[in-house]
């Protein structure tokens, strides 16, 4: 499951199991529902003690593959909740009270890249991964929220080409797009990552957070819309 590591000045949020790189049990690092529920709490413990900006990372193949599809397929019926429980994720990364950096380690598709686009700054690896939307392909709509946090956080022609398309950026295309604001080698990634939260750390502080909602306000209210529960 996720944890937290302290780097120095910065803290570290990583999204899957520590010491093992493939999880057998979330080997994409998913949006399962333990996932998030694991993820919501440690994001609560960086609240709590807002003193040092967050790096969120991964290791491995994946940065996150996004939502659980075999989860929705299981339990059809909740998936308005599950959603909820995502758009809340979302919304708790882009309202934290410390600065937060995105060190983009590898594929970044669907939920997970939406997730990647909630931090204040993101950096991503060259040589391997993707960043996608691949909805359109699979048939899946984009509910009000994450409509909204694609069309807030990128360009509207970057927007309308990755919603509509699900086209595969790779880092440099990426940055292109202004997708992430910058690219490095994997061995530079994590260093990188810390250097500009470093940079940023005497902002934190529960000031940071109020600026953040105000800036995002109307992202934030579609994120707190609930999926509606006649669409099944």
């Amino acid at each position: 499951m996720p944890f937290l590591r302290s780097a120095g000045a910065v803290t570290e949020l990583y999204l899957g199991t520590e010491g093992v790189e493939l999880d057998e049990s979330n080997p994409e690092n998913r949006f399962g529902p333990g996932w998030i529920a694991s993820v919501d709490e440690l994001l609560d413990q960086v609240a709590a003690e807002p003193l040092t900006p967050l790096v969120i990372t991964a290791t491995g193949k994946f940065f996150t593959n996004g939502l659980d599809t075999d989860h929705i397929a299981t339990s059809p019926k909740g998936l308005p909740a599950y959603l909820d429980s995502v758009h809340a994720l979302y919304r708790k990364v882009l309202t934290l009270p410390v600065p937060t950096v995105a060190a983009i380690n590898g594929h970044a598709f669907g939920a997970g890249a939406m997730f990647a686009l909630c931090a204040d700054h993101r950096i991503m690896r060259t040589g391997r991964g993707f960043w996608s939307l691949p909805e359109a392909a699979l048939g899946m709509p984009f509910p009000l929220g994450m409509s909204s946090l694609i069309r807030t956080r990128l360009d509207d022609a970057v927007a309308t080409e990755a919603m509509l398309t699900a086209r595969r950026y790779t880092a440099e295309e990426a940055l292109e797009k202004r997708i992430v604001e910058e690219i490095v080698d994997v061995d530079s990634l994590l260093e990188r990552a810390r250097a500009v939260a470093a940079e940023r750390a005497p902002l934190a502080g529960p000031n940071l957070a109020e600026i953040k909602r105000n800036l995002r306000q109307p992202l934030i209210a579609d994120l707190d819309i609930a999926y509606p529960r006649t669409v099944l």
